[in-house]
């Protein structure tokens, strides 16, 4: 799975934005409501025009439409066709992308196995749970095995239980599989839970991108401080600095 590197990227949300992932990383966007971040995946899925550079393994994708980017695109209301049942559903991109009936069959098999969801393969969007349908997006997202993984919010209409477990499973499945992942959220639980490291946007800029630890103790703005739960910021003043030396 590749590294990403975003350059310089900016349009009418994204200021000169610049990160770094590594290999297999699972980076999550947090942030508030308009800080960019769904905007962020967007450019990085190819689905809107930006100024800047977006490199995967050190070469330019600048120029790759969205078809051919390999990108797996989880949506927020995962966009899961009505007419199709299950099967159908996780099966769409593998025959868009015009695959062979045996492969087809044997990546069903295996998504319907990973994601615990073989007894729901005939059933239809509307007869399935918040969980059920979740499992499914996700099943679809990664079935045609993308290089890079993006996830818009995906758990914000669970109920918490429901989250808590879906999230366990799908990072155990990130890291066996080792997809190059972004996540984005404004929850700062799942920040902390999922991401390997936390990429902080506000107004269309990076305020800070490190582990949820260093996030959370050395916050480096006021607005970092505040906007993950601080208590105790002091007003001060610098007024001198004096080294003494022997």
């Amino acid at each position: 799975m590749p590294a990403i590197e975003l350059r310089n990227i900016s349009n009418f949300i994204c200021r000169n934005i610049n990160l770094k992932i590594v290999d297999g990383e699972f980076m999550v966007l947090l942030g508030p409501t308009g800080a960019g971040k769904t905007t962020l995946l967007n450019i990085v899925s190819g689905l809107i025009e930006y100024e800047g550079s977006i490199l995967f393994d050190g070469v330019s994708i600048d120029r790759i439409p969205v078809n051919r980017r390999h990108v797996g695109y989880l949506l927020q209301d995962l966009a899961l066709f009505p007419h199709l049942d299950v099967a159908s559903n996780i099966t769409y991109g593998l025959k868009m992308q015009k695959r062979c009936v045996h492969e087809i069959e044997t990546k069903l098999n295996e998504m319907l196995y990973l994601m615990n969801i073989a007894d729901l393969a005939r059933r239809y969007p509307s007869n399935l749970s918040g969980g059920e349908r979740q499992r499914v997006a996700l099943a679809r997202a990664l079935a045609p095995s993308p290089q890079v993984l993006l996830l818009d919010e995906p758990m914000s209409n669970l109920d918490p239980m429901t989250k808590e477990k879906i999230l366990g499973e799908f990072k155990n499945i990130q890291q066996k599989r080792r997809i190059t992942t972004i996540y984005v959220t404004h929850d700062q639980d799942e920040a902390i839970s999922l991401g390997d490291r936390v990429s902080v946007l506000n107004e269309g800029r990076i305020e800070q991108t490190d582990t949820p630890d260093e996030l959370f103790y050395n916050p480096r703005t006021e607005f970092l401080a505040r906007f993950l739960g601080a208590k105790n910021r002091v007003r001060a003043q610098h007024l001198k600095i004096k080294v003494k030396t022997a």
